[in-house]
């Protein structure tokens, strides 16, 4: 169940996000597509525990859909190459190492660093 109850207006917010980045027909169903159509139409809050769960599948497929391909990458690559960056470094004696992973800025350096490498 969602953590708290969906207004239509979020529903519509969403799908209009999804239509301006081009992922609206291509990663969705033509049934998911008419599931929120029909809530926006007819719902003005989302109560329902099942209409909130398929609501919330199809909102996660957006969400990877619209994410940006640095985004991925730092959440794919980079995270885990920090992560053994700073192991090996604390083995060097390094004892600020063990939060690289969670470093913003250096995730995001070895995505970008990644993604230039890539053929």
């Amino acid at each position: 169940m969602l953590p708290y109850r969906v207004s239509r207006l979020e529903i519509v917010n969403i799908k209009a996000l999804a239509v301006r980045r081009g992922v609206w027909y291509r990663v969705l169903t033509r049934t998911e597509r008419a599931c929120v159509d029909l809530t926006i139409r007819v719902v003005d809050e989302v109560r329902s525990r099942v209409l909130s769960d398929v609501l919330l599948s199809v909102f996660r497929k957006l969400e990877m859909a619209v994410e940006s391909k640095v985004a991925r990458l730092m959440r794919d690559v980079g995270v885990k190459v920090a992560g053994r960056l700073g192991l090996v470094a604390q083995s060097w004696g390094n004892k600020t190492a063990a939060c690289w992973a969670e470093d913003v800025g250096f995730v995001r350096y070895l995505a970008v660093l990644h993604l230039n490498s890539s053929p």
